[in-house]
């Protein structure tokens, strides 16, 4: 009997190793399925309210993160390069470049990003030098695009089942319980992730209707050559961005200030550039400052401190790289709960209520509107 016990076990091991090597290697596509599942799933709860099947509503969810994730980056792409070309015709900059980068000397002017102008210029062999720089360039290329529908793939199919499946796998967890040990933790680090994780969504949705009214604004109020440029999608992107504490929001705002100051700078009215450090200030005070200070305590989740989650979320992708951005936060909440549930007891430390924070919880301020209104209600 130990005999087969043993032989099991080392096949157990060599298996655990296996995935773990597979996984290992999928760890960034992983990390992001974990991160959205998470992110999304009182969501999926919430539309069993529809009475709809649990296929049904994982699709739902999925869609609804895809196709305006798909529409944001074709937008944002399309205005890229339409605005890249009118900056290079406008100041000649073709001509710079042609004199500076070999592959560009053979077009003569950028073609119309339309379908009618990208077919002109295939006819006329203004296309030939991206054509040959691509074709010179097609291993690399071939390998970044196959990679990133890969990784994709793995990203859909993994919070799909995640989303469907995630009940099971708890139960399959909780089958190796000890004590009811491995069920308090489980169910901690389960709801805390789900309680920051759901958190950062609202925040970047907050942080983006925040961002589009003042960007709006803005441009209500100043002159046109002062105006940020399409401010509903800087918007967007900025509370994207918000995903990463402290400079995250500034990778937007920043070079969006640039891009409304530059044609001032080059030949405009420089007293308008006194328009444009108004919307510096307005982007960091009403954009960053004020919301980071209001939110991220409210939405941090239920026992996740502020300044650690700020901490894992800044020094993650610094460490890991870009799924860092996600792994580090993960690991903070799974970590934490496991110091605050199951290693007092295992440790054989007396059960109290864990450690108390004075900063404001997402639970604590939906408790306290309730009880407002049942104030209102009796008075």
């Amino acid at each position: 009997m130990d005999e087969k016990r043993l032989i099991i076990a080392a096949f157990g091991v060599v298996v655990t190793a296996v995935v773990g090597f597979l996984a290992y290697q999928f760890v960034a596509p992983l990390t992001v399925s974990i991160f959205l599942y998470y992110s999304t799933r009182r969501y999926f709860k919430f539309l069993r309210r529809l009475r709809l099947p649990a296929r049904v509503r994982a699709v739902t969810v999925l869609a609804s993160l895809a196709i305006p994730l798909i529409l944001l980056i074709s937008y944002a792409t399309v205005l890229l390069v339409i605005e890249a070309r009118a900056f290079v015709t406008e100041y000649s900059l073709l001509e710079v470049a042609a004199t500076n980068v070999e592959w560009i000397g053979g077009i003569d002017q950028i073609p119309e990003f339309t379908v009618q102008g990208l077919y002109e210029a295939y006819q006329s062999g203004d296309l030939s030098p991206f054509i040959d720089f691509a074709s010179a360039h097609a291993e690399l290329l071939t390998s970044l695009i196959s990679g990133f529908f890969l990784n994709f793939f793995v990203v859909v199919i993994v919070t799909y089942y995640l989303l469907i499946d995630g009940r099971r796998i708890r139960d399959w967890l909780l089958r190796f319980d000890d004590d009811a040990i491995i069920r308090e933790y489980l169910e901690a680090a389960d709801q805390e992730l789900e309680s920051v994780l759901f958190g950062n969504l609202l925040n970047v949705i907050a942080i983006s209707l925040i961002a589009i009214a003042a960007f709006t604004v803005y441009n209500a109020l100043v002159p046109g050559p002062a105006e940020v440029p399409y401010p509903t999608l800087a918007g967007t992107l900025t509370g994207i961005a918000s995903l990463v504490p402290v400079v995250g929001m500034k990778i937007v705002y920043l070079p969006l200030t640039g891009v409304a100051a530059l044609p001032i700078v080059l030949g405009g009215d420089q007293s308008l550039l006194v328009y444009v450090l108004g919307f510096l200030v307005v982007a960091v005070v009403v954009v960053d400052t004020i919301p980071d200070i209001l939110l991220r305590p409210i939405l941090s989740g239920e026992n996740t401190h502020v300044g650690l989650l700020m901490l894992a979320y800044t020094l993650g992708p610094v460490v890991l790289g870009f799924y860092g951005l996600f792994f580090a936060p993960i690991v903070l909440v799974v970590g934490l709960t496991f110091a605050q549930t199951a290693l007092p007891r295992l440790l054989g430390a007396d059960e109290d209520d864990g450690i108390s924070s004075d900063q404001m919880r997402l639970s604590d301020f939906v408790e306290n509107q309730s009880l407002r209104s049942g104030l209102r209600e009796r008075l």
